[in-house]
């Protein structure tokens, strides 16, 4: 655009810079401003430039011209609004008045990735399902590793049961309980019980056994069958039984049979549901019966951490108990006289040779007797410490 002279000085005040470097996306619309301040006599006109050419009436510009605090000075003011619609209208933009020019150099910006960012979203989101699958998956077997190798194990409690077994004498339970729960507990996992199917509450008030029962048991377990409602104490007044069975134990567990879910009283569902927080709640279902099952995997949490010790240290329980009694002595191999049985020793108390014996005279017909009298073995309690208890016959004293 032609215009007449106009004197000096000219001051660019925009663009700050005379040379400006944009990176503008395809489909753009950016504003090219160029202000130029001029003496009050100068009536020219910015002229714009494309790449050393009159951009013509390819772009459209505003002109704008406004006074100064006095009338010597005026601004002179252009703005060229660029469309970036094709790559051709990338280059660069100059304006210029007399001597004075600026120029804006506008570059192609690479379009944002979507598909880089819709990957990476769906990444985390797949690492986050299966996160939450695993935990799923693997939350008990967990737990159980860090109980058995972290958690602190119920030792010198007194208690001489892991868990007292409360069931119904019916057909069902009886083998649920003696052919799958004590099995499973006792061989595969080493935990000892102790089953009572007599009522737990014969009457309003515990008896003396059932507080017995349940004072050497560290966790009662309850075998919530349809029969084991049908009890008196159950039918009477089952709500005042199940809070004093909350009294009597610590956490204690019911086992629910999911078939007969669906038929146990609302009462009874309701107490279970409310106490969720002292009880554990625990569902026997058809595929229960695999011993990779989580029925197993959340009774043996809700049940003590077992202490596995080698062979020959004793019971854990009475490690730390001052206990007097032979049957409990804590150095076992030095009591244990004859590691390989129990029904004679090997080898005598003492170096001293055993006292002299009148020979026996020979009966041809009749069968050499023993010398030990194992007429009561049977009724002896081996119990206590299988692993001490040895007879010793009258010649090795």
């Amino acid at each position: 655009m032609a215009g007449t002279e106009c004197g000096l000085p000219l001051n660019l005040i925009s663009p700050p810079t005379v040379e400006q470097e944009l990176w503008l996306h395809l489909g753009s619309i950016v504003p090219l401003n160029c202000t130029l301040q001029v003496p009050g006599s100068c009536n020219g006109n910015v002229t714009w430039l494309k790449d050393g050419k009159a951009v013509e009436h390819l772009y459209t510009s505003q002109d704008s011209v406004w006074n100064g605090f006095n009338s010597s000075v005026k601004f002179l003011s252009s703005v060229l609004d660029v469309n970036l619609t094709t790559e051709d209208d990338y280059g660069k933009f100059t304006c210029q008045l007399q001597n004075v020019s600026a120029s804006f150099t506008l570059h192609k910006s690479a379009q944002a990735g979507h598909i880089a960012a819709v990957v990476l979203a769906l990444c985390l989101f797949a690492v986050l399902v299966i996160g939450i699958v695993l935990y799923i998956k693997c939350r008990l077997n967990l737990n159980l590793w860090y109980r058995d190798k972290y958690g602190e194990p119920e030792l010198n409690d007194g208690r001489l049961f892991d868990a007292c077994v409360s069931f119904c004498p019916s057909n069902i339970d009886t083998k649920f309980t003696n052919f799958i729960l004590k099995p499973q507990l006792e061989n595969r996992y080493g935990y000892k019980l102790h089953l009572d199917e007599r009522s737990l509450l014969p009457s309003t008030e515990p008896s003396a056994e059932l507080l017995m029962n349940v004072s050497r048991s560290r966790r009662l377990i309850v075998v919530l069958s349809m029969a084991y409602l049908e009890q008196e104490w159950c039918q009477n007044n089952f709500r005042d039984g199940f809070f004093r069975l909350l009294e009597l134990s610590q956490t204690p567990i019911f086992i629910l049979f999911e078939n007969q879910y669906k038929d146990l009283p609302a009462e009874v569902i309701h107490l279970l549901n409310s106490q969720k927080g002292t009880l554990k709640t625990m569902l026997w279902k058809a595929d229960s019966v695999s011993p990779a099952s989580e029925f197993w995997k959340e009774l043996r949490l809700a049940l003590p951490r077992k202490i596995s010790l080698s062979n020959g240290q004793g019971d854990p329980q009475t490690q730390c108990q001052d206990d007097k009694d032979p049957m409990l002595t804590l150095n076992s191999e030095a009591s244990d006289l004859d590691p390989d049985g129990d029904l004679g020793v090997r080898r005598t108390f003492y170096k001293a040779p055993p006292p002299r014996i009148a020979p026996v005279a020979r009966v041809p017909d009749r069968e050499p007797t023993a010398d030990v009298d194992i007429s009561d073995l049977g009724s002896r309690n081996y119990s206590a410490r299988s692993d001490y208890y040895c007879l010793v016959t009258e010649p090795d004293l």
